[in-house]
């Protein structure tokens, strides 16, 4: 079969590559810079398609002849950084998709695996995991980014209303996992620690998960996973305290000791905010960020276990080929 993948130099998008030639497709991948993808990718057989999720135009035509569109590509980058990003997050995450949706059909593409995020989902009650029935948490989706996901699932519930093409929705946790070039906050918290610039241990956790396995979930769902349904692929439950100590076997970089009240964290994380607004840069430790991982939300990723064949191997492992891939390209 013949894929069309968006975001295909991001984390995901890279890995998911890679597994869809290792499992016998052949790739088109959608790259914003051909210059980065040719770094990225250029150890691959595909075909690299230049454009922009704001100019869809621009590659639609592209889709003809391909079976599958996995569409991983968001705007996410400042998603825990201060400022008001709506607008982007709009234009991308929801009007793109739908027209990407829209343009997929035309082309004849005959199913699509959207990825969305688990981030939004609540618990369904005190120290019990949210699943795909639990509405989102309403501290959480005063996120923007994770409000966009809302909103642009809804927009393919009414898209599906009116339309005959399979959408099958996926729903990652926090994503770790080697080639996170740009890097996404995960990658960036990895370094920060093999670079002994973490402070200490903040009181926060949320569901860890690898990007391999997220993407073999995404590539098993073209196969079993049914259009209009949401599977949570979010691995399992981590605080900092265990990721530092698992970084800390992998790397024998020693962990932070120091335990960092909530409180003061929240002070540290606006005066981190206010220099990023004033300097233009990013914030080192996000105050939206911060807010987010002390809500230690779980969700379950049994449905998609049962009915995707997700499976996702232990943290040690993930976090060991990481490190040692930022320590040969970094």
């Amino acid at each position: 079969m013949k894929a069309f993948v968006t975001g295909s130099t991001g984390l995901l998008g890279n890995n998911l590559v890679r597994l869809l030639l290792e499992q016998g497709y052949s790739v088109k991948a959608l790259v914003r810079s051909p210059e980065k993808a040719s770094q990225l990718l250029s150890d691959l057989d595909v075909t690299l398609v230049k454009g922009d999720m704001l100019n869809i135009d621009s590659f639609a035509k592209e889709l003809a002849g391909c079976d599958i569109l996995f569409h991983t590509a968001a705007y996410f980058r400042e998603y825990y950084q201060p400022g008001n990003h709506w607008q982007m997050l709009e234009d991308i995450n929801i009007k793109g998709t739908i027209k990407l949706l829209t343009e997929a059909e035309k082309q004849g593409i005959k199913k699509v695996i959207y990825v969305s995020s688990a981030g939004p989902v609540g618990m369904k009650a005190a120290n019990v995991p949210g699943d795909e029935s639990t509405p989102p948490e309403q501290q959480a989706i005063k996120n923007l980014y994770f409000k966009s996901k809302v909103l642009a699932e809804d927009a393919i519930f009414e898209f599906l209303k009116q339309h005959s093409l399979p959408v099958t929705l996926i729903l990652p946790g926090w994503m770790f996992g080697p080639r996170d070039a740009a890097p996404t906050g995960a990658g960036q918290l990895v370094l920060d620690y093999l670079n002994q610039k973490m402070p200490g241990i903040l009181d926060g956790g949320t569901c860890v998960v690898d990007a391999r396995d997220v993407a073999q979930a995404m590539i098993n769902a073209v196969e079993y996973g049914k259009s209009g349904k949401r599977y949570i692929t979010a691995g399992q439950f981590c605080n900092f305290e265990t990721l530092f100590q698992t970084l800390e076997k992998v790397s024998a970089i020693p962990s932070p000791k120091r335990r960092i009240p909530y409180i003061l964290t929240l002070i540290v994380a606006w005066f981190s905010d206010n220099y990023a607004r004033l300097t233009n840069n990013r914030s080192m430790l996000p105050l939206d960020g911060i807010r987010i991982m002390h809500l230690k939300r779980q969700v379950s990723s049994a449905k998609a276990i049962k009915e995707l064949g997700a499976s996702f191997r232990p943290l040690e492992k993930t976090l060991d080929d990481v490190v040692e891939w930022y320590r040969k390209h970094y």
